[in-house]
C-alpha cells in the first residue's frame, strides 16, 4: 500500500473539480496513524499519529462546519468480514460536503491549512475517496 502521498495530485483535483454537480458529495476516508506524530517543523510531541488527527479533526470541524460540512461517522475499523488487507487501516470517516466547491475551497482557506500540520503528522495513510449518486443499494 502507497502511504506517502497524503495530498491529491493535480491530475486528480482536476478530474474532482471536472466530476462537480453542485450537489452535495461524501468523502470516505480511510486513515492509517502513524505510532508517534511527526511534525514537518520538527517540534517535539508526545502524540501519537492519532492523538494528532484529533486535533486536526477537531479544527476540521471548526472551520468547515459553518460551511455546511457534517461528520456523518467516523470510527474503529475492528476487522475485515469479507475482502483483504486486514491492519491496512485504522479508522474510517464518512464526511458530507455540500458540494464539490466546497471541498475545493477548502484546500485555500486559511483556517484550514493551519490545522493541515496535525494531520500531516499524525498519519502514515488516507485513501479518499469521493461517493456521489449513482448506485442506490434498495
Amino acid at each position: 500500500m502507497n502511504r506517502i502521498n497524503l495530498q491529491p495530485s493535480g491530475d486528480q483535483v482536476r478530474a474532482f473539480r471536472d466530476r462537480k454537480t453542485g450537489k452535495p458529495i461524501y468523502m470516505l476516508n480511510l486513515l492509517k496513524f502513524k505510532a508517534k506524530a511527526e511534525y514537518k517543523d520538527q517540534r517535539a510531541t508526545d502524540l501519537t499519529g492519532r492523538e494528532a488527527y484529533a486535533l486536526y479533526g477537531a479544527g476540521f470541524d471548526q472551520v468547515m462546519k459553518p460551511l455546511g460540512t457534517e461528520i456523518i461517522y467516523s470510527g474503529e475499523i475492528r476487522g475485515f468480514l469479507i475482502g483483504f488487507g486486514e491492519g491496512d487501516w485504522d479508522s474510517v470517516a464518512l464526511i458530507k460536503y455540500p458540494s464539490t466547491d466546497v471541498m475545493l475551497d477548502m484546500f485555500r482557506n486559511q483556517s484550514y491549512q493551519e490545522i493541515q500540520i496535525h494531520r500531516e503528522a499524525g498519519l502514515e495513510g488516507q485513501l479518499l475517496l469521493e461517493c456521489g449518486p449513482g448506485f442506490q443499494f434498495v
